[in-house]
């Protein structure tokens, strides 16, 4: 990483509150009564409860859908033994995924005990609290014995992902390359590169699926592990070969399929060369393979790789099992995550990679294009099917071995309840970040002489998505660069006050002249007009020499707003423009118009309003669900808004039958599928769970997401302005860096929309 790329990753998990997670309650607690029922003297009840039956902490207690993510910091993954404390930023990662993925709550605990015993001991003693425990980042051989105490003496899943995490997508990529290959597990001669934790319970799992100790030639630091080695460890022992080579290039010749999990540059091309037709080789070692794809590709046209990064086909990425092996297990509370769990995730994994890959996963890569085959042999770990493919299929398994507590009877309740979970839409950010780096465009960034705006710029340039333009003093500019180590060289840098823009300044005012010149705008006003930065901006992305702008850190909505409809000017057949935030709920992304231009619209301009903000929506590759909001429901109260969302829907339902719309109704039955059933079942909205709502005025609007961003601490995109001609966006002033960032995304993803016509 450059200094940054490092000042960037200590900034994310130092500023505002520290760290990468926090604890959230989720029961009321806002009066004295709630904290009587939450502590003293209702905790009583539980309490007692659970003495009389244990098993009831499962109904009263978070433990059924907690767990541990436990480390001693001795294996972290490419740093080595760190130590506990330098280890809880990986470990807070962790629980991060494990939250976003599955929804499933962590507590990582840091242990400051490198000896086995006493490891065992403290995560014993504390196992009541956890529904599972999640062993992280902890050295061979004493991985091997903690991991089998605590499966023996624990009642609750334990799994080290390290070693079976690994195991498990590996074995379901294994699985459909050799499909692929035309080989059989059971005949094929692999050599393994690599023998601690995660190598060997690999190879214990593949011998779950056929293969043979026999078969099989391991490596480690010491060169090839055979028969004759003294001082084996028993999972060294029972993969010793009888065979002698003396090194990896040897055993490599005529090999069927190469497993690396050891470190970067061990196998040169040649090696590569030297294996049996369609050869597989799985070079797993991170950051870098034991030989990168591109190398191992120019030797071989017919083998199959993977690798463990994501800038190459087949990535071999624990988070494609571990959240919903977890998730499944917890649902159906097993006591253990056994042999017949994994080899489901397994199967489950490898179905889903022959399955036809939906739009949203092409979306997410690029619109690039994924069929079942060398370049996908296990899905993407952006694929949102993955929770319904592997937590059932786990869930099954505990069932039927007998290691499940709890019986699932309605499985497609139970897939509907775990995208409940996770939300239907998830990803959303994910996805615009991949469409905007398949075509960067050119973004004027107006306010260039302040920081966060420069930060944001770089991010944008580092993360492939847009060329910046920088408008203001370049003094200024090149100061602040240089002042916080910026990485934006080569960047353009116009000061729209400087002699050199002089010719440009005249042709700008000139053509603005003609625009406006019935408005009241004279030729030598509209020449000063171009020293702002805004309407040079403008100009900028009106003359094709950009594609979109960005302003409003500093400046008020209407001064920055202004420019943009004197210069762009609004989209064909476009009467109002209107702004739209985007807001990253649970429930998945929802869309609010108007939140910022239109103070209190008429029936036919929210008709308007909502067809832009369907339109926007259909754009970000989303089915648009909208709720007219109003303080009635179906004409069950009398008054101007009312009324006037009342018409709109009936306007909407008429003009574009297409639409899934309704209204006027209340917030509430809007987003409560069950209190809408309930209470008013002739809904259009009906079983269509709604993302998208129209307010009768500026006011409600923005009040609302701001109350939601503030109180809920709700992540927030936008203002998006609707309706313009070409991409130009305004911030809401004093936007965070990760806030423009956002912004930059949707303005290119925007301006390549607005690019196709």
């Amino acid at each position: 990483m450059n200094a940054s790329s490092k000042k960037a990753a200590l900034d994310y998990h130092s500023q505002g509150r520290k760290g990468k997670i926090e604890v959230v309650p989720t029961k009321p607690y806002s009066s004295q009564k709630d904290l009587a029922l939450a502590y003293s003297p209702g905790v009583a009840e539980p309490c007692l409860r659970i003495s009389e039956h244990k098993e009831d902490v499962y109904k009263y207690t978070a433990k059924g859908n907690l767990v541990a993510v436990i480390t001693n910091g001795t294996a972290v993954l490419g740093l080595g033994d760190i130590g506990p404390e330098a280890s809880k930023p990986v470990m807070e990662g962790k629980g991060v995924l494990f939250k976003v993925f599955a929804d499933i709550d962590v507590f990582d605990i840091e242990v400051d005990a490198s000896d086995a015993e006493a490891f065992i001991a403290t995560v014993k003693a504390i196992a009541p609290t956890f529904g599972g425990i999640n062993l992280e980042d902890i050295k061979a051989p004493e991985a091997f014995e903690i991991e089998r105490r605590l499966k023996a003496e624990l009642d609750i899943p334990v799994m080290h992902d390290d070693q079976h995490g690994t195991a498990i997508i590996s074995a379901a990529a294994l699985l459909n390359a050799l499909e692929l290959a035309h080989k059989s597990i059971d005949q094929v001669r692999i050599v393994v590169s690599g023998a601690g934790a995660a190598a060997m319970s690999c190879l214990d799992l593949y011998e779950q699926l056929g293969m043979s100790v026999a078969q099989v030639d391991v490596f480690d630091s010491k060169g090839h592990v055979n028969s004759a080695r003294e001082g084996l460890d028993a999972s060294k022992q029972k993969y010793a070969s009888d065979r002698r080579y003396d090194g990896l290039a040897a055993a490599m010749e005529g090999a069927d399929v190469f497993l690396g999990l050891s470190k970067g540059g061990l196998v040169e091309p040649e090696m590569v060369k030297s294996m049996a037709e369609n050869a597989i080789v799985f070079a797993l070692a991170n950051p870098d393979p034991e030989i990168g794809y591109k190398a191992a590709m120019a030797v071989r046209e017919d083998i199959i790789m993977a690798t463990g990064r994501s800038d190459h086909p087949n990535q071999v990425n624990n988070v494609l099992g571990f959240p919903f092996i977890f998730r499944g297990a917890l649902d159906v509370r097993a006591s253990a995550i056994n042999d017949a769990m994994k080899l489901a995730a397994v199967r489950a994994i490898a179905e889903l990679a022959k399955e036809n890959v939906p739009d949203e996963v092409s979306e997410a890569y690029g619109n690039q294009s994924f069929v079942f085959g060398k370049e996908l042999i296990i899905p993407k770990p952006l694929d949102p099917r993955l929770i319904t493919y592997v937590a059932p299929a786990v869930a099954k398994a505990a069932m039927e071995s007998g290691v499940a507590q709890k019986a699932i009877t309605d499985w497609e309740g139970y897939k509907k309840e775990l995208l409940d979970r996770i939300g239907y839409d998830t990803g959303f950010a994910r996805t615009i970040a991949d469409r905007a780096k398949k075509s960067p465009k050119r973004v004027v960034f107006a306010e260039a002489d302040h920081y966060r705006v420069l930060k944001a710029a770089e991010q944008a340039l580092e993360e492939g998505i847009a060329q910046p333009i920088l408008l203001g003093r370049r003094s200024v500019i090149e100061g602040l660069i240089e002042e916080h180590s910026l990485e934006l060289e080569g960047v353009e840098v116009i000061n729209p006050r400087s002699d050199e823009e002089h010719d440009r300044r005249c042709q700008f005012g000139a053509e603005f002249f003609q625009l406006r010149m019935r408005h009241g705008l004279t030729a030598r006003e509209g020449e000063r007009l171009m020293r702002q930065r805004n309407y040079f901006g403008a100009m900028l992305v009106r003359s094709g020499q950009a594609d979109a702008l960005i302003s409003g850190l500093t400046r008020t909505y209407p001064s920055v707003i202004r420019p943009a409809l004197q210069v762009i000017g609004k989209a064909d057949g476009v009467d109002k423009v209107a702004g739209m935030y985007i807001l990253e709920t649970k429930r998945g992304p929802m869309f609010f118009a108007d939140t910022t231009v239109n103070l209190n619209p008429t029936a036919e301009e929210i008709v308007s309003i909502a067809v832009l903000t369907a339109k926007a929506v259909r754009n970000l590759r989303i089915v648009p669900r909208i709720a007219l909001l109003s303080y009635s429901n179906f004409g069950s109260a009398e008054g101007v808004d009312a009324v006037k969302m009342a018409e709109a829907a009936r306007i909407l339902k008429e003009r574009h039958p297409d639409l899934i719309v309704d209204g006027e109704i209340q917030a509430n039955f809007a987003l409560n599928e069950e209190l809408l059933a309930e209470s008013f079942p002739f809904s259009n909205l009906q079983n269509k769970r709604v993302n998208t709502l129209i307010f009768p005025n500026l006011a409600a609007g923005n009040i609302s997401y701001k109350l939601l961003q503030e109180l809920a601490g709700i992540e927030v995109q936008g203002p998006i302005l609707l309706g313009m001609r070409q991409s130009f966006h305004v911030l809401q002033m004093g936007s965070s860096v990760r806030e423009i960032q956002d912004m930059v995304r949707l303005a290119v993803v925007d301006a390549q929309i607005k690019s196709r016509g």
